[in-house]
Order: C-alpha cells, then sequence, then structure tokens
C-alpha cells in the first residue's frame, strides 16, 4: 500500500512539473522581456482605470505601449542578430 501511494505521488509530482514547465516555456520562453513588458503595461492600464476620469487617457495609451513594447522587442532582435 505504501508503494502506490508513492507511485501516485511521484506521477503527481512528474504532472505537476510538466504542467508548470508548459506554462513557462508558454509565458516567457525565449524572451523573458515580452512577459516582464506585458506585465508591466497591464498593469499600468489597471491602474489607470481603477480612476473613472483615467480610462479614456488608458484606452488611447493601451496601443501606444504595446506598440513601443513591440518597438522595443524588435530593436533587441535586430541588435542581437547583427552582433
Amino acid at each position: 500500500m505504501v508503494d502506490a501511494d508513492r507511485d501516485a505521488r511521484s506521477t503527481a509530482r512528474r504532472w505537476l512539473a510538466a504542467f508548470g514547465h508548459f506554462w513557462w516555456e508558454f509565458l516567457i520562453g525565449d524572451t523573458p522581456e515580452l512577459f516582464v513588458g506585458a506585465v508591466a503595461v497591464i498593469g499600468i492600464l489597471a491602474l489607470l482605470c481603477t480612476h473613472t476620469g483615467l480610462r479614456t487617457l488608458a484606452a488611447y495609451l493601451a496601443p501606444v505601449l504595446v506598440s513601443l513594447l513591440l518597438v522595443a522587442s524588435v530593436w533587441k532582435a535586430v541588435r542581437r542578430r547583427a552582433s
């Protein structure tokens, strides 16, 4: 009975590790700066949306921040490729 419990825990641990590895690769992958940038953009927009008067600003600022993040990512990739 003890071996069955140990096997079940081992299987659960492997499954949990595989699940965590999938999400790490899916969200962060090769470019952790994009993940951090996306979380920062979402955080900034969330803070702006907490104030009723700033929601319109957040709506206009969202595409600008996302575009800046995209430009920074492409610039970094081009710079890395040129090296």
